[in-house]
């Protein structure tokens, strides 16, 4: 306190350029971290955005197959189907050539016609659950070939996300070692301010 009683000013002069240029690079180098981490980020969201469309495709892949295994299996009993209806026919044109006796010419009654009517219903109905089946094996093969399509997507987007994943790593492993740097810089900072704080000279003590 001088002698007027007022506070000395402080003595502390302004920051060298050096300090101020280490400043400004310690502060440049936490920008670059930070940085970096948004860049890690962004590929890490761009990565679960790729698993996210990986994991509807597969739920989708897998309802497509479903319903191809149901399609073959109505399939496959429509077509079960068809030699019960060929036992009837068989049976009818065996009842046809006793009612005739095999003969060409022989009178033809209603009960002889009928029974003609009735094989040539049979043998549309065949014709019927063959396309039947047909139509039905068709639908499934068309959803096979989907679900062989969607599986390209997922190949992509598989490698798409483990790309992705690389690159976040790749960023996050960049701003590690920034910060260690940067880390190591601030404490010699620190280290080498210490022994120069020590090191001022005391203000001399007023005379008695």
């Amino acid at each position: 306190m001088t002698a007027g009683g007022s506070t000395p000013p402080d003595t502390t002069g302004p920051a060298t350029p050096l300090a101020a240029r280490r400043s400004r690079w310690m502060g440049q180098q936490y920008a670059d971290i930070t940085k970096l981490r948004e860049h890690a980020a962004r590929h890490d969201r761009a990565a679960v955005r790729a698993q996210q469309r990986v994991a509807r495709l597969n739920t989708r892949i897998e309802k497509l197959r479903h319903q191809a295994t149901l399609l073959r299996e109505k399939a496959q009993k429509v077509l079960a189907e068809i030699p019960e209806i060929d036992q009837h026919r068989v049976q009818h044109e065996r009842d046809i050539a006793a009612a005739t006796g095999g003969k060409v010419g022989v009178a033809v009654t209603s009960d002889v016609t009928s029974l003609h009517y009735r094989v040539r219903k049979l043998q549309q109905k065949v014709v019927d659950k063959q396309q039947k089946a047909r139509h039905l094996e068709l639908r499934a093969a068309m959803k096979t070939q989907k679900t062989a399509e969607l599986k390209v997507k997922v190949d992509r987007y598989t490698e798409a996300s483990r790309l992705e994943e690389q690159e976040a790593a790749s960023y996050r492993q960049r701003a590690d070692r920034l910060q260690l740097v940067s880390e190591g810089d601030v404490a010699a900072h620190l280290t080498q301010s210490a022994p120069a704080a020590k090191s001022a000279p005391d203000e001399p003590s007023p005379p008695p």
